[in-house]
């Protein structure tokens, strides 16, 4: 190479895994340039609630929260039954307060969400911005990029990285809009590249329960780190790992956010009764959802948990898209949503003898910590939906990226949907958060490793 490189570290992908890369990275001191192949920055988490898993948080503090960060990672490892890197759950438990401190100290307006639990978590730990959008998390992130001076080279994609014999990444080969290359010299190179939810070709290969599901996230997300992890020998881990979501509005696009049903809400199927245990998870509900006739359900709500809802925007937008309809009586409900009467009015009777009798139903679900549905009610007409894959490249706790035979590349990292999740092989491991989890803490772990990377070799 010659006298010394283009950047110090270039980050790829412009979600919020890169951009709190190179935040990180700006931090210690390197120059950064963020290539991104949209004309702006937004990626997967734009189309999320942008909510942020943390542990030991003066907010819970202050809320009388009791939590820390063993908790978390136990919470995590409960739910994907220790089918996952332990090693790495641990450190991102263990810097998750410390994350959202590095982003508010950067003008990210983040607060504890209060009010209701998410499944899988035992105490109240997520934080969001004040409309509770992704949008506006990655507004917050740009914006924080732009005063730290990070070079954004939007409409441009990484081709490929450029490795020695040694897999040292020399360089960055970026795509630009008419096909042209151009080689980025760089110290160190972070994948935030996201994952390949929109490559039906992978997700048949890799995923196949979810082949021909609706895919509701970033198209961007096409998985071209796949053929250069082969191409290097890197390792891929739990290449079936998805987040999935059980309450996409069918035919609207929106998502029907999962309090409807954690806070006591249902899901019936056409034939007007209930066929899973909702409150498992809306990942894994996702193919059940599209396991019942028509590939739709219907998730059923009362006023007392749509008054929890108006926190929301995702939720407000779902009304104005028409999504949600409301009934004063479950015969109204029934004639509105083209369900039998007689069926669905016997399963919210049973729902309601199991509230006030905590009997579990079938499925093992158990009502009674919440109070019984009560007319007015809400519903939608769901489907299952892809929201973004869970596997990928094998990374250590310094989000270096590591070979097949365990051994890690000497400048290379990655994080966000490129790496590998935390949510074990499957779908049934995922917890609220651990995309965004993984994407800010493994973001910020990479950029200081990248930016200490590049200052080692540059002395």
């Amino acid at each position: 190479m010659a006298s010394g490189p283009d950047f110090d570290v270039v980050v790829a992908g412009g979600g919020a895994c890169g951009l709190v890369a190179a935040l990180a990275a700006a931090s210690a001191g390197a120059s950064v340039l963020l290539v991104e192949r949209d004309p702006t920055l937004r990626g997967t988490t734009a189309m999320s609630t942008g909510l942020i898993p943390a542990a030991g948080t003066p907010d819970q503090a202050a809320a009388g929260i009791v939590d820390s960060p063993e908790q978390l990672a136990g919470d995590i490892l409960a739910k994907s039954g220790g089918r996952t890197d332990a090693a790495i759950v641990r450190a991102l438990a263990e810097g998750s307060a410390e994350t959202v401190a590095f982003l508010r100290a950067r003008g990210v307006p983040l607060s504890l969400v209060t009010g209701f639990l998410y499944p899988g978590h035992s105490v109240m730990r997520m934080m969001g911005t004040p409309n509770r959008t992704g949008e506006e998390l990655m507004a917050a992130l740009a914006a924080a990029a732009e005063a730290a001076d990070v070079t954004v080279l939007s409409r441009a994609r990484l081709a490929e990285p450029l490795a020695d014999a040694d897999g040292r990444v020399e360089a960055a080969a970026v795509e630009r809009p008419d096909g042209s290359l151009e080689e980025v010299r760089c110290g160190a190179l972070v994948l935030a590249c996201g994952g390949f939810a929109g490559s039906p070709a992978a997700i048949a290969r890799h995923i196949p329960e979810m082949a021909g599901a609706t895919m509701h996230g970033h198209p961007g997300n096409r998985g071209d780190w796949i053929g250069w992890a082969e191409r290097l020998g890197a390792r891929l881990a739990d290449m079936g790992s998805y987040q999935g979501h059980a309450g996409l509005a069918a035919g609207h696009g929106v998502p029907i956010l999962w309090p409807t049903i954690t806070e006591g809400g249902i899901q019936v199927n056409r034939a007007g009764v209930r066929f899973a245990d909702e409150s498992r998870g809306y990942s894994e509900q996702a193919a059940r959802v599209n396991a019942q006739p028509g590939g739709v359900a219907f998730s059923i709500w009362d006023a007392r948990i749509e008054q929890v809802m108006a926190q929301f925007d995702d939720h407000r937008d779902a009304h104005r898209a028409g999504a949600i309809v409301t009934a004063d009586s479950v015969e109204a409900l029934a004639e509105r949503l083209g369900l039998p009467a007689a069926a669905l009015a016997a399963t919210l009777a049973d729902v309601a003898e199991r509230t006030r009798t905590g009997t579990p139903c079938p499925f093992g679900r158990t009502f009674a910590s919440r109070p019984p549905l009560t007319p007015p009610y809400f519903a939608a007409r769901v489907t299952g939906a892809l929201f973004h894959t869970q596997g990928g490249l094998a990374v250590d706790t310094s989000a270096r990226v590591l070979r097949a035979d365990g051994t890690p590349f000497p400048n290379l990292f990655a994080g966000g949907g490129a790496a590998r999740g935390i949510s074990g092989p499957g779908a049934d491991g995922y917890i609220a958060g651990n995309g965004l989890l993984a994407a800010t803490g493994l973001g910020r772990i990479a950029g200081l490793a990248a930016a200490a990377c590049a200052t080692e070799a540059a002395r």
